[in-house]
């Protein structure tokens, strides 16, 4: 039931796409695949946004939360998605992205915490919507589904995201490292990624090709030894694990942060946050909504993501055994 729910809003957000007049101006990034398309614009839940709605974690850090205004509409239990910020970052700084998630039925939440490579409290970020869930007086409760965690994040916070799959036992079910530094640019060992952790779940890696020094497509040359790159972090996931990797053919570092283009992003970022939206909702709507739409597209082989797209390289994908 709420998964056919689901299915006729994006069903309708597809045709209100095709019904709408064509802009006129070339806008920076433009979505090739149908699936990308829909998934690009602002779902149809209208947001609220709560900063500080909770504290704390390990760092004395608030929460900060994006959430469906309707929460709970229809009887549905919204999957969580919990954020991991770059270094130094914080949730404001990716608003524009975080709403746009929770345009699309899920319930966001940030640690403000500048530092989350351990992925200790993007796991803690989960934990405590999931306690506000099974409290009376919240506005959480007993419309969230705690069953349905995914986990997004941004550089430091990519690598986190890695860190609280493999640590969480089994809380987080999938996650999206956007930028996720080469391992030797971790200097804590509790905080480096190492896939070969992995035991299950499903895991989409982004990456900008113009962010070649720091989450680099191939293992560089003057440094072939360990996990120096998204390809290397790709093969190193266990069979068990779904997996997919794609590069943003114009993006730098920070483009992420856009909101929705660079001029609020922190440098270097080439054109904004779009290219950020599309298959990424997308991969998180097919994981954690089990919306069979979204899933097609990332069909090993055949799937919309891995098709000729003058905007992606490196598309490659495997369902996990």
């Amino acid at each position: 039931m709420r998964r056919g729910v689901f299915r006729i809003l994006v069903a309708l957000s597809a045709f209100v796409l095709a019904a709408a007049p064509v802009a006129h101006a070339d806008p920076p990034y433009r979505p090739v695949g149908v699936v990308e398309t829909v998934f690009s614009q602002h779902g149809p839940w209208p947001v609220t946004a709560q900063p500080g709605v909770g504290c704390c974690d390990s760092t004395g850090a608030p929460f900060d939360v994006w959430y469906p205004a309707n929460l709970g509409a229809g009887g549905m239990r919204h999957p969580i998605i919990t954020w991991g910020n770059g270094t130094n970052a914080v949730p404001s700084q990716y608003a524009h992205l975080l709403e746009h998630l929770a345009s699309w039925g899920f319930v966001v939440v940030a640690t403000a915490n500048r530092n989350t490579g351990t992925g200790a409290d993007i796991t803690s970020a989960a934990r405590h919507l999931i306690d506000a869930a099974a409290d009376p007086s919240s506005v959480f409760h007993d419309r969230l589904n705690p069953a349905a965690v995914g986990a997004m994040g941004h550089s430091q916070g990519a690598t986190g995201v890695l860190n609280a799959l493999a640590d969480s036992g089994g809380l987080i079910k999938t996650a999206v490292p956007v930028e996720l530094p080469a391992q030797a640019f971790c200097k804590d060992p509790t905080r480096c990624a190492d896939t070969r952790r992995i035991g299950g779940g499903s895991v989409l890696f982004v990456n900008g090709a113009d962010d070649a020094l720091i989450s680099p497509s191939s293992q560089p040359p003057w440094q072939p030894q360990g996990l120096q790159s998204n390809r290397a972090y790709y093969d190193a996931l266990p069979g068990s694990v779904t997996k997919a990797w794609g590069t943003l053919v114009r993006a730098n570092h920070n483009d992420v942060q856009g909101q929705p283009d660079c001029a609020r992003a922190s440098a270097p970022c080439t054109t904004g946050v779009f290219g950020y939206l599309g298959y990424p909702t997308a991969w998180l709507v097919a994981q954690l909504w089990g919306d069979a739409y979204a899933l097609g597209a990332f069909t090993p082989g055949s799937g919309e993501f891995y098709q000729p797209n003058p905007n992606w390289a490196n598309q490659i994908g495997a369902a996990g055994r």
